[in-house]
């Protein structure tokens, strides 16, 4: 399937020297959604692909059904056993664990493919949700089990005859379901208000071209003290600290996953002086880009 790009679907566009995975199944009944096991996309894909790291360009649930090994995201590396869910989010940079050491189900959509008017779109907007939750054998495991088989099933009908209406709707229920499961302890507070969501969207469209909260407030017709009191909900931040913390993100990524010069770095990222770009990134993260770097260098 070689995914259509929805207009909905421009601010999330990443394309940049790190790595992009699209998916390339044999059949595709629909454009924008796949559902199928771990072990076919392994069967089909290069050996070792998914074992490098690489930037994802479209939303994918991954629930664990067999086994245990490991799977990283953004420096975040996540136990993976029966009743693992992960939710890797566009723009996020992704590896998988050793081949054959989990199966599971395998779930990839654009942003663009669930309904526009359901609750599910809030839960599409924020780039820094919870990634991996440990669901168990318990009640919720069973239900997000069972509407994914559901999804499957719809989407193994012969040629001709799958739903996309039928697919969009189930996996809006899928995301409201994962929606009212408790948040991750360390990774809560990724909710908040439509002020705090349409600034994340915002955010992710234009990190790269200011840092600058007042350009924020300006562009979504709000002040800068809504938009701290919105991020300061939310996340316990205030409106800087978030925008800042998504810009750092950016540049750990590139630094840990691409051989770009530092100063080219940060020019993309919107910093025209190389200092500048080293002083706040080693506020934010606590280190310097060249210690960064050489602690996160990819194995492979």
């Amino acid at each position: 399937m070689e995914i259509v790009r929805d207009p909905a679907d421009a601010g999330w566009r990443h394309d940049g020297p790190i790595p992009g995975f699209g998916f390339d199944p044999p059949e595709a009944p629909v454009t924008g959604f796949e559902i199928g096991e771990l072990a076919a996309l392994r069967r089909r894909m290069d050996e070792g692909r998914l074992e490098r790291f690489h930037r994802v360009e479209s939303h994918a649930l991954i629930l664990i059904t067999e086994g245990s090994g490991e799977h990283t995201v953004d420096f975040v590396t996540h136990p993976c056993r029966p009743g693992t869910l992960l939710w890797v989010r566009p723009g996020q940079v992704q590896r998988f664990g050793p081949a054959d050491a989990v199966n599971g189900t395998h779930l990839v959509f654009t942003p663009a493919f669930p309904p526009r008017f359901t609750g599910a779109d809030r839960l599409l907007t924020s780039w820094h949700g919870p990634t991996c939750r440990q669901l168990g054998a318990g009640r919720e495991y069973a239900v997000i089990s069972s509407l994914l088989a559901q999804l499957t099933a719809e989407y193994s009908h012969p040629d001709g005859t799958v739903s996309a209406e039928i697919l969009r709707f189930v996996l809006a229920a899928v995301l409201l379901q994962i929606d009212r499961l408790p948040e991750p302890g360390a990774e809560s507070g990724a909710g908040g208000s439509e002020v705090y969501a349409r600034l994340i969207a915002e955010l992710e469209r234009s990190y790269a071209s200011t840092r600058r909260a007042e350009d924020y407030a300006r562009r979504l017709g709000y002040t800068v003290k809504t938009l701290t009191r919105a991020c300061l909900a939310a996340t316990g931040e205030s409106a800087k600290h978030v925008i800042d913390t998504r810009v750092a993100l950016e540049a750990q990524r590139l630094l840990a996953h691409t051989d770009e010069h530092v100063a080219v770095i940060g020019r993309r990222l919107g910093f025209k002086e190389p200092t500048n770009f080293s002083k706040f990134f080693t506020r934010l993260a606590g280190t310097t880009p060249g210690d960064f770097r050489a602690a996160h260098r990819d194995g492979g």
